[in-house]
């Protein structure tokens, strides 16, 4: 449904830092959004807050020019009934505590029209667990932006097992519209973002307490070696690039002090024993023809140089403090 200044209508129930800043990125796109959270002033204060914050956003080039005029005009706070009402599409965004998701689901539920697709920022409960709550659940999904969300690209599209596809494509849509990069994930606990990050997360906390490194040092690691890669790659490249057969002996070597924890995965051995190598073999995880990896090589180059020119224009990050 588009409004009378035909523009889409969308909604966003939770205010704060999160769903704050997925409003302005679906106002941006070119919505007219609704805010909404436990307290209609509440949601006035955050909106007030999202137009200056647009502002600052603005000044340091961040944002459009006009960002805080847009947010300004297309924004609006509102209670929860009244916010979901006519949206064509409602994003919940409140704490990640499964009691508070699941009544508020009820509530927009009871206020939205039938149709509007619902999505749920959830970052790790299961989306089928939080479709009880939803009337017709076939509209619902897990629609995952990350901290910060106007500037992080990518969102995690979570349908469970009753989602319309029909669904999961309009909110691609909506999705891209905001500039952003959309990936499909099956609904599994933490999904595939916190699985991740928390993989990690947990091994670097290991070597802390083992007196391996310091957490600065396995910061400085991390974002100077195979962090460094991850903007332009992903684990499959980067392991297709290194060799399959190299990480199948890196996981040997590991085994012989952590046997279970590095076990090799079964589909690596395959890929290995089958002779599907990565780059080198034209086939791997990603199966990148031969007569590309050239292409591909010129590109990682290009890739690594230029992200290291954009770190040394930012410089260090401030999280430690200034040596006097």
């Amino acid at each position: 449904m588009m409004n009378e200044n035909g523009r889409p209508v969308y909604a966003v129930v939770g205010s704060g830092y999160m769903g704050g800043g997925i409003a302005q990125s679906l106002a941006l796109s070119g919505a007219d959004v609704r805010i909404a959270d436990v307290d209609i002033e509440i949601a006035r204060g955050n909106r007030d807050r999202l137009i200056a914050e647009a502002a600052q956003f603005a000044a340091d080039e961040l944002f459009p020019v006009d960002a805080a005029a847009i947010v300004a005009e297309r924004l609006t706070a509102a209670t929860i009934e009244d916010a979901v009402a006519g949206a064509d599409f409602i994003e919940e965004a409140v704490p990640e505590k499964i009691e508070i998701k699941h009544a508020t689901l009820r509530r927009i539920s009871a206020a939205a029209d039938p149709a509007a697709i619902i999505g749920s920022n959830t970052s790790t409960i299961l989306i089928g667990r939080l479709a009880e709550a939803v009337t017709n659940p076939e509209r619902f999904l897990g629609v995952h932006f990350s901290n910060p969300a106007p500037f992080i690209p990518g969102v995690e599209l979570i349908p469970h097992a009753g989602t319309d596809e029909a669904v999961v494509s309009v909110v691609e849509g909506i999705i891209a519209a905001t500039g952003k990069e959309t990936a499909r994930v099956t609904d599994a606990t933490g999904f595939v973002l916190n699985r991740l990050q928390y993989a990690l997360f947990h091994e670097a906390t290991q070597l802390v307490e083992e007196g391996v490194a310091t957490p600065q040092d396995i910061d400085t690691i991390v974002r100077t070696t195979f962090g460094f890669r991850l903007p332009f790659f992903g684990p499959f490249a980067i392991a297709d690039m290194a060799g399959l057969d190299v990480y199948a002996f890196c996981y040997a070597s590991l085994q012989t002090e952590f046997p279970e924890r590095f076990a090799t995965p079964a589909i690596l051995e395959d890929l290995v024993s089958a002779g599907k190598l990565g780059t080198k073999s034209g086939a791997g995880f990603l199966d990148v023809p031969a007569d590309r990896v050239p292409e591909l090589v010129a590109y990682r180059n290009k890739a690594y140089v230029a992200m290291k020119k954009l770190s040394d224009e930012l410089g260090p990050a401030p999280v430690r403090p200034l040596q006097s």
